[in-house]
């Protein structure tokens, strides 16, 4: 699934009312002083961030930068909240087991190749805001994830009534399990092994509903 990084490219289609923001120099502010908490988060760590380091940083006055955002976590919130709204969909390879290793593929660059993602998900235990707008981020990538049990179930891969979200759980959380919390050394079949231990086990039923 793709990570919890914001993007400046937002097709139009792919934006909520919730997550519709002002253009023109409004916006232009608000990509500097997000891209600024970002950068600060990654380089120095949750500590450092404060509203007058984001404002010193991104060139923003401090007043601007607290009358909308008010506290770090407001602005740890708001840079989640930007990496949902976009047009990101769960891989069609034609089977099940294909779309998992896809989706782990993912998930698994994000956590060793981007400095973002792991920041952010750090960041999410220190602030309360930035804990729901990450857990409001997966939710929504597990909902868009859907899509690849619906479409297996129609090709009879698996069977009706197979729980989408255990499913998807089982296939993704050892890859933060062995990544974040224990920091084992990356391990490129990581994700292909476990979305086939997986799909073996959603083929036999293990996901299904009782």
């Amino acid at each position: 699934m793709a990570s919890p990084r914001p993007t400046s490219d937002h097709p139009a289609e792919a934006v909520t009312d919730r997550a519709r923001r002002p253009g023109g120099r409004s916006a232009a502010v608000r990509r500097r002083v997000l891209d600024a908490a970002l950068a600060q988060l990654v380089q120095h760590g949750y500590d450092s961030l404060s509203i007058d380091v984001v404002a010193e940083r991104s060139g923003v006055h401090r007043t601007t930068v607290y009358r909308r955002w008010r506290d770090v976590g407001g602005l740890l919130a708001d840079v989640l909240n930007e990496a949902s709204v976009d047009a990101w969909r769960p891989p069609d390879t034609g089977s099940l087991e294909g779309d998992l290793v896809a989706a782990n593929h993912e998930v698994y660059a994000a956590l060793t190749t981007d400095p973002v993602t792991v920041a952010l998900i750090g960041a999410s235990f220190r602030s309360d805001q930035a804990a729901e707008a990450l857990r409001a981020f997966w939710v929504d990538r597990y909902d868009r994830c859907a899509d690849i049990i619906r479409r297996a179930v129609e090709r009879g891969e698996i069977p009706a009534g197979t729980d989408s979200r255990q499913l998807l759980v089982a296939a993704t959380a050892p890859l933060y399990h062995e990544l974040l919390l224990l920091r084992a050394a990356s391990d490129a079949d990581l994700p292909e092994r476990v979305a086939r231990s997986v799909a073996t086990a959603a083929r036999a039923g293990a996901y299904a509903h009782r």
